[in-house]
């Protein structure tokens, strides 16, 4: 058994080939030279360009830093990502992308911002060298709404390259789209978020797997995010804001039924229909309001079990 590492470093690999050479090379020269034990994941998200092949080679050069996670089907960056965090072993994990835009040169300001005090350090882009219609321009409109809607204060949650402590990647469980939203999940639990500004290149080989179709998928993965987010900190407000239109509906019936000129009575069939609607309304309500206490137990509980936040909630910029 060889020793754990400090440092994994996991990459989501889709159709990159003649990217992952130099992507490896370049992580070699520049974690390699970090002066700790380190590994890299690759993980294929079934990749049909010969990139498999390609990182079984590189396996068999480097036995002691490679690893490989290969996908049964095409499941998206986020499942080749969650793949690859369940599959690392450093209580630092460092994420990129295989298409050689971010610069693994970057890696050691992360992992120094990292152990400032921080559980997770998100790349800033701030000079992307991509296109300005199709991708810059969606990127900023997509951040500023993010950072309204989260209050993550991050200027780019859609940069792969970020550093995350082991115990925030173990309490964070990622689905569907969602690795752009980390920094939200993050800050969710409570986690010390902090930004440094890296480089980003241009794209040489191979083509981009994004485009202006993803933005409903963004969208709606924001809202998905932002209610598990919200419903974690407060389920009872959520249960109670379900609850209250159908209160509202019982009220107003109550209303109706008080000046209608109708008798309430179990002894004719308006006032049994009319006291069977009340009674079915104030269920709903009680349900509703029950099913929040209950969800309040769950969270408290969870959190007296050691699932409480990382630390003190704050998100700090770093250029």
């Amino acid at each position: 058994m060889r020793p754990k590492p400090e440092l994994s470093v996991v990459v989501p690999v889709l159709d990159e080939r003649e990217n992952l050479e130099p992507l490896h090379a370049q992580i070699r020269e520049h974690v390699g030279g970090m002066g700790r034990r380190w590994e890299v994941l690759y993980a294929d998200d079934a990749s049909t360009d010969g990139s498999r092949e390609l990182l079984q080679r590189l396996r068999a050069e480097d036995p002691e830093h490679v690893r490989l996670v290969f996908l049964r089907r095409n499941f998206g960056q986020t499942a080749a990502m969650a793949a690859g965090f369940e599959a690392s072993r450093g209580r630092i994990v460092v994420t990129m992308d295989a298409d050689l835009q971010n610069d693994p040169a970057d890696v050691p300001r992360l992992v120094e911002a990292l152990e400032e005090g921080l559980d997770l350090v998100v790349g800033w882009r701030r000079d992307r060298k991509d296109g300005l219609v199709l991708r810059r321009v969606p990127s900023i409109l997509a951040n500023a709404l993010i950072r309204w809607v989260t209050g993550t204060g991050i200027h780019d949650t859609g940069c792969t390259l970020k550093a995350f402590r082991r115990e925030l990647i173990e309490r964070m469980p990622i689905y569907a789209e969602q690795h752009r939203f980390l920094p939200s999940l993050a800050l969710g639990s409570g986690a010390r978020i902090g930004e440094v500004v890296v480089h980003h290149r241009p794209r040489l080989h191979g083509q981009s797997k994004y485009g202006i179709g993803r933005a409903t998928r963004v969208v709606v993965d924001l809202f998905s995010v932002k209610l598990v987010t919200s419903f974690a900190r407060s389920p009872l407000v959520y249960f109670a804001l379900l609850a209250l239109p159908f209160l509202v509906a019982m009220l107003a019936f109550a209303a109706m039924v008080a000046w209608s000129d109708e008798p309430v009575s179990f002894e004719n069939q308006w006032g049994r229909a009319a006291m069977m609607t009340l009674s079915l309304f104030a269920m709903t309500v009680v349900d509703f309001l029950l099913f929040g206490l209950l969800a309040e137990l769950v969270v408290k509980a969870g959190a007296s079990r050691g699932s409480a936040p990382l630390g003190p909630l704050s998100t700090e910029g770093r250029a």
